[in-house]
């Protein structure tokens, strides 16, 4: 995995930087001390490690605007960090750019209730937006594993999803509106509180940018009334490929759960012993799933998922009697990758997206490679909506196996695109997937994106070296101007 050369002349200039990027955030909020410094060497994907260049805190929009300007007039690169859980390698620093940490952007500024809607800056954690709102009965839809950590500015560059995506989407389907800091230092907004807006979707073209566009600095998020019921299933199959068939089955058949997860023997033992969720250490595989809405409906939809898994081969079936009980089957899921954790040294997370009805097939392959690499994998699925998230043990203190995990974990993501997939579903590309991109895209195809780029970033300042696994210059690619508001493509037709 390559990353781009130092600037040499940017490496010398190092004091100078440093200066003028204390006059804009004094005190402790430069940082420049190589142990300090080493804190932000690494987000969630480990095994992938640069000391940054500086790292810069600030704590106001307008600091954050000086930032920008400041790097983008003197050709210095810029690394947006949230919380630092990327499990793509989004946030890893660059050892001539700055760091540009979130953390001190942690308040909720607005709880608009008539309209349902939330206004956070983007270090609020995902988790703490639900514990806002949730003693007038709302909540944030979206809830990855680590919502306990994550901030919604790095789900918002991801385009996060949890295991309630199924049913009520991923980030995208739950953000409003976003006030972003470009490359240059202007503040630009893309929607608000209201559903909709007109001219091109600019929101969108922001969310799971992954830092390549600007800055956010404050986000706008639906939040949802809670279900009057919400029942959980903990299902129990002789195979995974039974398993597979079920989430087919069970969306075929019309029925989409609040949420849908797969475990096998293998994560499912891991999350019992680490949280003891009651989960059957019999079976293969296990699958959660989650009805919610009126009473009446979920019951019905109870028996009708329960005869459609015995269909399926379902050799166990248990209903969650009470709140406690449904916190209980989800707690092993939500703690699948710590629990993993405690079985091997270290583990490598993948995540790539598939048709549903092609689960049970991609699964008997990553078995049989498993044989082929000499690496276990614990299977932790999004299944209802195809998103896997394979987790290949290895140990980095043995000579080779990294490399063989990165292989593994690339022959599954190619087998994901060849099924009629994609690389990712919720982790993004950051520097794991940039060089799988061409099995997915055409070169005509990223040099567009990187078009798109151009408008936001002329200079190529933010995040390079991510998702692009060939940089152009925007004089190469010819420019894309952009302004609040509108996209003007001089060299490319309008449609």
């Amino acid at each position: 995995m390559l990353m781009p050369e130092p600037d040499a002349e940017v490496l010398a200039r190092r004091d100078e930087i440093v200066a003028r990027l204390r006059e804009i955030v004094p005190g402790e909020g430069v940082i420049v001390d190589e142990d300090e410094l080493r804190v932000y060497e690494s987000d969630g994907l480990t095994a992938y490690r640069q000391l940054p260049f500086i790292v810069v805190l600030p704590e106001t929009t307008a600091q954050i605007s000086a930032i920008l300007k400041t790097c983008h007039e003197i050709g210095v690169k810029v690394v947006p960090r949230g919380a630092g859980t990327s499990l793509s390698g989004g946030a890893l620093p660059l050892a001539d750019g700055i760091t540009l940490g979130l953390g001190k952007f942690n308040r909720i500024l607005d709880i608009d209730w008539d309209n349902r809607c939330a206004v956070v800056q983007p270090g609020v954690t995902n988790l703490a937006i639900t514990q806002a709102v949730e003693h007038r009965g709302f909540y944030y839809a979206p809830d990855p594993s680590s919502q306990i950590a994550c901030t919604i500015g790095g789900n918002v560059a991801e385009n996060s999803g949890g295991v309630h995506c199924l049913k009520y989407g991923l980030t995208a389907n739950n953000l409003l509106g976003i006030e972003m800091v470009l490359m240059d230092g202007e503040i630009v907004r893309f929607g608000g509180k209201q559903m909709d807006s007109e001219a091109y979707d600019l929101l969108g073209l922001a969310t799971g940018s992954e830092g390549l566009l600007g800055v956010i600095t404050e986000v706008t998020v639906r939040i949802l009334r809670k279900p009057e019921v919400a029942r959980a299933m903990m299902i129990g199959f002789p195979s995974n490929e039974a398993a597979g068939d079920c989430v087919a089955a069970v969306i075929a058949a019309g029925i989409i759960p609040g949420g849908m997860e797969m475990m096998d023997r293998l994560a499912t033992k891991a999350a019992e012993d680490f949280v003891q969720a009651g989960y059957p250490l019999d079976v293969d595989a296990i699958l959660i799933v989650e009805l919610d809405g009126p009473e009446a409906e979920v019951a019905h939809l109870i028996a009708r998922v329960d005869r459609i898994a015995r269909d399926c081969g379902a050799v166990s079936v248990a209903v969650s009697r009470d709140e406690e009980e449904r916190i209980r089957f989800w707690a092993g899921r939500k703690a699948a990758f710590p629990a993993v954790g405690r079985i091997s040294p270290d583990y490598y997370c993948m995540d790539g997206t598939i048709p549903r009805h092609r689960l049970a097939e991609v699964l008997s392959c990553i078995r049989q490679m498993t044989a082929r690499y000499n690496l276990d994998v614990a299977n932790v699925f999004h299944a209802g909506d195809g998103n896997l998230h394979p987790l290949v043990l290895y140990d980095a203190n043995v000579p080779g196996e990294l490399e063989r995990a990165e292989e593994f974990g690339a022959e599954i993501l190619r087998l994901c695109v060849e099924v009629g997939g994609v690389l990712t579903g919720e982790h993004g590309v950051g520097v794991e997937k940039r060089d799988l991109m061409g099995t997915m895209f055409t070169e005509d195809d990223l040099n567009q994106q990187q078009r798109v780029k151009c408008a936001f970033d002329g200079k190529s300042l933010l995040n390079p070296g991510k998702v692009f696994p060939t940089l152009h210059s925007c004089a190469e690619l010819g420019r894309v101007h952009v302004r609040q508001g509108e996209i003007r493509f001089p060299d490319i037709p309008r449609f």
